[in-house]
């Protein structure tokens, strides 16, 4: 019976230590079932249950503002304000996490240490990925690229598709899918054939020297310039650059739009072709001329001869 009741004394000490064990804020488990403590933690309760709905409506009311904002403006990029949209959402709901944990009673010093140090942890970690986020943002703020331009990125030609904030999608000449991580595209040159609405193309056609130099020249002007894609303005440059071995070279540059550039290139050189060959101007092949000496020795000669 004794040890019975030495048992029940134990239970009923340890039960007791429960109730008058620092739980919360200071208080026990005993402060806590007082009608005072109850009414204090419903209070808080519902407290942080406002501060969560007021912290979700007014992130949601402000991220999709800023993302409107960008929708709006065909100058800015939907891409940048999404971005920007999602960083102002979250800093808000983080900002509301710590205003709750407070009203609580809960000192959030200590957890604002935990995250820092953890999100420096992780951005070391992921190194490579941010500094792509970072480039990424950069392409979209100055726009050295767009969509739909074609550029050269390092070895890849072709059509941008897509830029996100991890990488820039381009189709290249054979309509190959190209992913480029956006911080080899900042960090690297970037040729943007569409960047100018007007391009200049260059052309070196070659005439004989017996041609006459002037009517080449205005068989080469009527026949590009009658094109309606040459611009008069700037000034057409059709001019002699080079006495070739077997030819003299003619220099032309005609301004024209960007758009219609490659086509526009490609079909000057067949139509100059073909209008120097109905106006009778000569196009040499390229030609070597033998000079041999004659040493006396007719058979010699003749034998050189038919070499």
């Amino acid at each position: 019976m004794e040890e019975v009741e030495a048992v029940a004394n134990s239970v009923w000490d340890q039960i007791g230590s429960v109730f008058t064990m620092e739980i919360y804020n200071g208080k026990s488990f005993a402060d806590l079932l007082t009608l005072e403590a109850m009414l204090s933690l419903l209070g808080s309760a519902i407290a942080a249950t406002l501060i969560l709905i007021a912290g979700f409506i007014i992130s949601g009311v402000l991220s999709r503002r800023i993302t409107r904002l960008g929708q709006m403006h065909a100058s800015l990029d939907d891409t940048l304000f999404v971005f920007f949209g999602n960083i102002a959402r979250y800093t808000i709901l983080a900002f509301t996490t710590l205003f709750v944990l407070n009203t609580f009673g809960v000192r959030t010093t200590s957890i604002v240490a935990v995250i820092g140090a953890a999100g420096l942890a992780i951005g070391l970690a992921l190194q490579g990925t941010l500094s792509n986020v970072a480039a990424g943002v950069m392409l979209i703020l100055f726009r050295p690229l767009k969509n739909g331009d074609f550029v050269q990125v390092n070895d890849v030609v072709g059509t941008v598709k897509e830029i996100t904030l991890n990488y820039t999608e381009i189709a290249d000449i054979g309509n190959v899918k190209v992913v480029v991580p956006n911080s080899e595209v900042w960090g690297n040159t970037i040729k943007n054939y569409s960047g100018y609405k007007t391009r200049r193309a260059e052309w070196e056609f070659g005439v004989g020297y017996g041609a006459n130099l002037a009517q080449a020249e205005q068989v080469i002007r009527d026949a590009i310039m009658s094109d309606p894609r040459s611009h008069n303005d700037p000034e057409p440059f059709i001019q002699v650059n080079n006495l070739n071995s077997s030819s003299v070279d003619f220099l032309v540059r005609v301004w024209c739009d960007a758009s219609v550039y490659f086509q526009y290139q490609a079909d000057m050189k067949r139509k100059v072709k073909e209008a120097l060959d109905a106006a009778g101007v000569d196009i040499p092949f390229p030609t070597r001329t033998l000079v041999m000496q004659n040493t006396g020795d007719g058979d010699g000669a003749k034998s050189l001869a038919a070499e």
